[in-house]
């Protein structure tokens, strides 16, 4: 009896410790429903994340800034895994005068993570994906081409430049911007 006694006390603790846990979380998440979310997970130990990286790199401001206007930093911090073919700052300034500054503006968010969209796929494409010939359906805009000049991959005819592996997936550096079909 004493063994059904104490087995139930600890049950009840247990119980007890788990719905104070719950009340605590639900009162976090309703004071602040958005929350910071993935991109403010601090974590110096792990291998940095596509965004992590993007971030570090200096070649890459427009793209981070493009990826903050259109509210995808959290999307492409977490998990994945992911392919990003990453233009560089040089890409973009290939693009007409005044076309970044206007896609980085609040009221084309949309058409932003579009042509975001369009230089992510959902999964890694690495090593034997990159053969010649191959399609991927990109997260918006359709398919990218893989192609091959020179023997280095190519994406829509562009070269990729450098692959960077990350803990969420591969980026693949390319010096075009992608624009959706």
């Amino acid at each position: 009896m004493k063994k059904i006694n104490l087995l139930f006390c600890l049950v009840l603790l247990i119980s007890i410790g788990c719905k104070e846990n719950s009340v605590s979380n639900s009162d976090a998440n309703t004071a602040n429903p958005t929350g910071p979310g993935q991109s403010a997970v601090v974590d110096t130990d792990s291998k940095p994340n596509i965004v992590q990286i993007a971030v570090g790199s200096a070649d890459h401001s427009t793209l981070v800034s493009a990826l903050k206007a259109a509210g995808l930093v959290d999307a492409l911090s977490n998990a994945g895994p992911f392919t990003v073919f990453a233009p560089t700052n040089a890409a973009f300034e290939k693009l007409p005068a005044g076309t970044v500054e206007s896609l980085l503006k609040p009221e084309n968010k949309d058409k932003l993570s579009d042509i975001l969209g369009y230089h992510t796929y959902v999964g890694v494409l690495d090593g034997a994906l990159l053969q010649d010939g191959m399609q991927y359906d990109m997260v918006f805009g359709g398919k990218v081409q893989i192609g091959s000049s020179n023997g280095k991959p190519t994406v829509n005819g562009h070269e990729l430049k450098g692959t960077i592996k990350t803990s969420n997936g591969v980026i693949h550096v390319i010096d075009e911007v992608l624009l959706p079909k």
